[in-house]
């Protein structure tokens, strides 16, 4: 049996320190593996209809408003209703990008590829929450007007 190196041994005893010292944030709060804590309430879903800037270069936009009930598998796609290449004129939504239109060779296609219909696989509706843990991430724009090192 392998001993593990002295550094590693060494990284997880502090990291068990600061954790039971309650210095690391955790989804239990503090809250003890043997007890259940009070459930939180569920967020609301941001609702706001305005579109979100994105993060990176090709992320996915994410969806500003609700979409509890839209059906979305094999036979329906209820955000097609608004963002179809026939439905933006009446709906004012923005039309779902061009590279849903292509297959898998870059064929342009009339409707959307199949492998492009299930939409909340890349976009997802976002809630009013804080995050738990703090993120120090950088936006592409960041990053720019900062400046090569």
């Amino acid at each position: 049996m392998r001993q593990l190196p002295l550094a590693v041994l060494a990284v997880v005893l502090l990291a068990g320190a600061a954790l039971a010292q309650g210095t690391i944030a955790t989804m239990r709060q503090g809250t003890p593996l043997d007890q259940n804590a009070a459930p939180r309430a569920i967020p609301s879903v941001v609702n706001s209809d305005v579109r979100q800037v994105r993060n990176w270069p090709e992320q996915p936009p994410v969806i500003p408003h609700q979409i509890d009930n839209y059906q979305i598998d094999l036979n329906a796609n209820k955000c097609l209703t608004c963002h179809s290449r026939t439905a933006v004129e009446i709906s004012q939504a923005p039309m779902v990008s061009v590279t849903h239109f292509q297959n898998r060779e870059g064929q342009v296609l009339a409707a959307v590829t199949p492998r492009r219909f299930f939409c909340t696989q890349c976009h997802v509706p976002q809630l009013d929450v804080q995050p738990i843990v703090g993120n120090g991430f950088d936006d592409v724009d960041t990053v720019i007007q900062r400046g090569a090192p």
